[in-house]
C-alpha cells in the first residue's frame, strides 16, 4: 500500500492525538500496536460524531481486517492527526482509510486500509450498509 492521499472531495474526519509516554517502545518511538489503536479510535470517533443515538443503538461495527503501512516513526512529544474517510459499501462491508501524520510538519507516519462490517445490534447479524449511513460519512448512495 502506498502513501494515501487525503481526499478533499468528501467527508474526511480528523482526530488529533498527543503521543503519550505509554505509546513509546524500547526503540524510543511509537509502538506499531499503538498505530492500530489510533486507527480504531479515529473510526469510532467518526461514527460517534456522525451517528445519532438511535443509530448507535441500532448498529454496531466490527473490524474484519486492518492493513497498516508504517512510513516514519512518531516520537514522544509529537502530536499526530488521524484523517479518516470511507469507500462505498459492499453489502455489509465498508472499507475505511486512515492517514496518520505529524501535526508539526504534516509528514505521513502511517497509512491504513481497514475493513469493517455493519451488524444489527439486536441480533449481531451482518446487515447491508444503508444509504443513510453512507451519507453520514459524506458519500452519496
Amino acid at each position: 500500500m502506498a502513501v494515501l492521499e487525503i481526499p478533499d472531495d468528501r467527508g474526511v474526519f480528523v482526530l488529533t492525538i498527543p503521543v503519550a509516554s505509554s505509546d513509546i517502545d524500547e526503540q524510543n518511538h511509537v509502538n506499531n500496536v499503538v498505530y492500530v489503536r489510533w486507527v480504531q479510535e479515529v473510526a469510532i470517533a467518526h461514527w460517534q460524531k456522525k451517528a445519532s443515538a438511535e443509530m448507535m443503538a441500532q448498529w454496531n461495527w466490527v473490524v474484519l481486517r486492518h492493513e497498516v503501512e508504517y512510513h516514519s516513526p512518531a516520537l514522544l512529544g509529537d502530536t499526530v492527526e488521524a484523517h479518516t474517510w470511507i469507500a462505498p459499501p459492499e453489502g455489509p462491508k465498508q472499507k475505511r482509510y486512515v492517514v496518520i501524520r505529524r501535526v508539526a510538519d504534516k509528514k505521513v507516519l502511517a497509512s491504513a486500509c481497514t475493513l469493517w462490517c455493519l451488524l444489527e445490534a439486536k441480533t449481531g447479524r451482518p446487515r447491508r450498509v444503508t444509504p443513510d449511513i453512507t451519507e453520514l460519512f459524506g458519500l452519496q448512495s
